[in-house]
This record gives C-alpha cells, structure tokens and sequence, in this order.
C-alpha cells in the first residue's frame, strides 16, 4: 500500500504517543517475532516497534523486512523507532485523509 505524504503525517501525528509493543533485541529477527507482530495487527492498525541497543541489524532494513512478512506498510523509521500500519480489512478504525 503507497502512503501520499498527507496520510503518512497523519499516521505519523498518531504514532507520536504511543508506546512500542515490541521490544526487538540482540536476536533480531526470529520468526516468533514476525509472528508477534502480526498478532499485533489483529488488534490494532498501527503499531510502533522499538529496536534495542544491542541489536545490530539496520533498523530501517529490518523495516522492509518486518513490512514484507506481515503485509503491512513502514510508516516512518526514527533512529531505533519503527512505525508499522496495516488497515483492517473490515470497518478500518483510521481514516486516512485523501
């Protein structure tokens, strides 16, 4: 899914409170992960990661990546921040500006 700039800011605007609902460590990226976060997609649209110090992997590959498996789309990567949206297929709770 293409964001325009207009609804990446508005995801974005949305994502500035929120607290991460993962914690992704020196392990990277393990398949329990990939399955966490799409768990977390069932219950929210927008879900931000953090990544932590001792990971060493490139955060805003480790985004295409994340992004690839889950179906979703990268919001924004800010510095060991990633923010991740995936609408839901019935009755979408964000509305996207046009």
């Amino acid at each position: 899914m293409k964001l325009t700039s207009k609804q990446r800011a508005y995801l974005k605007s949305l994502s500035s409170t929120m607290d991460p609902v993962l914690n992704i460590g020196k392990a990277s990226l393990t398949p329990e992960i990939i399955t966490a976060i799409e768990e977390a997609f069932h219950n929210r649209e927008l879900i931000k990661i953090s990544v932590l110090k001792n990971c060493y992997d490139d955060p805003k590959q480790m985004a295409q990546m994340i992004a690839e498996r889950s179906n979703s789309t990268v919001v924004h990567v800010i510095g060991k921040k990633i923010v991740l949206y995936k609408p839901f297929k019935k009755d979408p709770v964000i509305v996207l500006p046009k």
